[in-house]
């Protein structure tokens, strides 16, 4: 079984989805709702989402592998400093969690849960201040939560952030997140500085594009000459 990860400053524990034998009741109860939400959401299909495959084509493999870890702050109104050093000590922890090398290493995903959380706009703080702090290192930071209403790619009623529980997630940065760095030109520095040497000549064209000029480039085009359906919803959007 895949072992505990502790926040060196934090004391954060994520443990992993599998485990089953967790001995806090209320941690033990967030790891379930987030295993169902999964398994039983994530990995399934729907018309709604506009394109072919599960909401997340890289969760069922995830699972598979034992390669997700869930971790649980308490309270209606955690202090928003801890929550903060818990995300800080979640980037410094992420590239080290096995495996580091090998296809298997993409799967890897750390989710960081408030179930009592009352006030969601800690979420989307959080992330807007966060977030380019994890592209830079090259992984992604996703906010989600009950009626979160960023839209689907691929269908713009789509609500594929729509989640059981407050949570804030880590995971690897994709080939497939360009559409969602396109916003800041260091979104776009770091997607190139990962993934230059591997990207499609119509997508360099983009990003290069997006650098130079003051121009916007098209997302909805880019998605019609990609065809690119792996899209992860689930963990998508921003």
């Amino acid at each position: 079984m895949t072992k505990i990860v502790i926040g060196p400053r934090s004391g954060m524990n994520w443990i992993p989805l599998s485990n089953t034998e967790i001995e806090c009741p209320f941690t033990r109860s967030t790891i379930g709702v987030v295993r169902a939400w999964a398994e039983d959401h994530l990995t399934e299909t729907t018309p709604e989402l506009g394109r072919d495959g599960p909401v997340c084509p890289y969760v069922g493999p995830s699972i598979r592998r034992d390669l997700m870890w869930v971790g649980r702050i308490a309270g209606a109104r955690p202090w928003p400093s801890f929550v903060r050093l818990v995300l800080e000590d979640a980037l410094e922890l992420f590239p080290e969690l096995p495996p580091t090398e090998g296809g298997a290493a993409v799967l890897r995903t750390l989710i960081t849960a408030l179930p009592g959380l009352t006030e969601y706009s800690l979420i989307d703080e959080l992330h807007d201040e966060l977030k380019s702090t994890f592209v830079q290192r090259g992984a992604m930071l996703g906010q989600f939560y009950p009626g979160c209403d960023q839209p689907g790619l691929w269908n713009k009623d789509y609500r594929p952030l729509d989640a059981p529980v407050p949570m804030l997630v880590v995971r690897s940065m994709m080939a497939t997140d360009f559409p969602f760095l396109l916003e800041r030109p260091e979104w776009m520095s770091a997607y190139v500085k990962k993934f230059a040497p591997a990207l499609p000549a119509h997508v360099r064209h983009a990003v290069v594009s997006r650098l130079t000029a003051a121009a916007d480039t098209d997302i909805p085009a880019y998605q019609a000459e990609s065809g690119d359906e792996r899209l992860p919803a689930g963990q998508s959007a921003d």
